[in-house]
C-alpha cells in the first residue's frame, strides 16, 4: 500500500493534557509535511490548530466528552458548537458507557444523536465506544446504535482506557456496521504493521500519535 494512501487515512494525534502550545505546533507541522488527513487534538487547542494548518488540506479534529464519555447530552452538544465555532472538521465524541452496559440503548442513542444533530452539516462525527471496557455483544449494540444515530464513524477507543484497537474489533466493527460507515482504529496504533492489519480488519481511518514513524518505516519497506 503506497505511502501516500496510509498518510490520508491517518489523523494525527495530540490529545495529552500536557501537551504544550509548541507540541501542538509541531503536530500541525508533521502534519502538513506527511499529508496526513487532520490533527486531532483537545478542544483547547482547535482555534489554535486550524490557524496553523490554513490552506493545507489538512483538517481538524477534536473530542467530545472525553476521555470517559460521562458529561450529558446537553453538555456534549455544547462542546460541539462550540468546537465547530473555533475550527474544528471533525467531532469524536465518547459514548455513555455507563448507560450502554445497563442496556439503555435509549439514552445510548439519544447522546450519541445529540452530538450528530449539533455537527450536521457541519462537521463530520465518529463515535468512540471504548472497545476495551466492552463485551462482544455491547460492541455490537454500540455500533448498530451509532449507525441508527447517523454517525459517520465508529471508533474503537480513546486510548485512555485499559486497551486500544484490535484486528478482531475492527473486523467485528466493520460487520456490524456494513461497508458505507466509517472505522477508526485507535489507541496502540504504534507501527506500520498495525496500521496496516487495521486496513486489512476494514479501518478506513487510523488514530495515532506515531504517525511519523508509522509513515518512515513504511517509506522504507515499500520503497516510496
Amino acid at each position: 500500500m503506497a505511502t501516500t494512501n496510509v498518510a490520508a487515512m491517518i489523523d494525527h494525534t495530540l490529545l495529552k493534557p500536557e501537551a504544550t502550545k509548541e507540541q501542538i505546533e509541531t503536530l500541525c507541522q508533521e502534519a502538513i509535511e506527511n499529508k496526513f488527513f487532520s490533527v486531532c487534538v483537545n478542544p483547547v487547542w482547535v482555534r489554535t490548530s486550524k490557524e496553523l494548518v490554513k490552506n493545507s488540506g489538512v483538517k481538524v479534529c477534536t473530542v467530545i466528552g472525553f476521555p470517559l464519555g460521562a458529561s450529558t447530552s446537553e453538555t456534549k452538544a455544547f462542546e460541539t458548537i462550540n468546537a465547530i465555532e473555533n475550527g474544528a472538521d471533525e467531532v469524536d465524541m465518547v459514548i455513555n458507557i455507563g448507560a450502554l452496559k445497563d442496556q439503555n440503548d435509549t439514552l445510548v442513542e439519544s447522546d450519541i444523536r445529540a452530538v450528530v444533530e449539533a455537527a450536521k452539516g457541519k462537521a463530520l462525527t465518529k463515535v468512540i465506544i471504548e472497545t476495551s471496557l466492552l463485551t462482544k455483544e455491547e460492541k455490537i449494540r454500540a455500533c448498530e446504535i451509532s449507525v441508527k444515530a447517523g454517525a459517520d464513524y465508529v471508533k474503537t477507543s480513546t486510548g485512555f482506557s485499559t486497551g486500544g484497537a484490535t484486528f478482531d474489533d475492527i473486523a467485528l466493527m466493520r460487520k456490524t456496521v456494513g461497508p458505507t460507515i466509517g472505522v477508526k482504529a485507535s489507541g496502540g496504533v504504534r507501527s506500520t504493521e498495525d496500521a496496516q492489519k487495521m486496513i486489512e480488519a476494514g479501518a478506513t481511518r487510523i488514530g495515532a500519535s506515531s504517525s511519523v514513524d508509522i509513515i518512515r518505516r513504511l517509506t522504507v519497506t515499500s520503497g516510496y
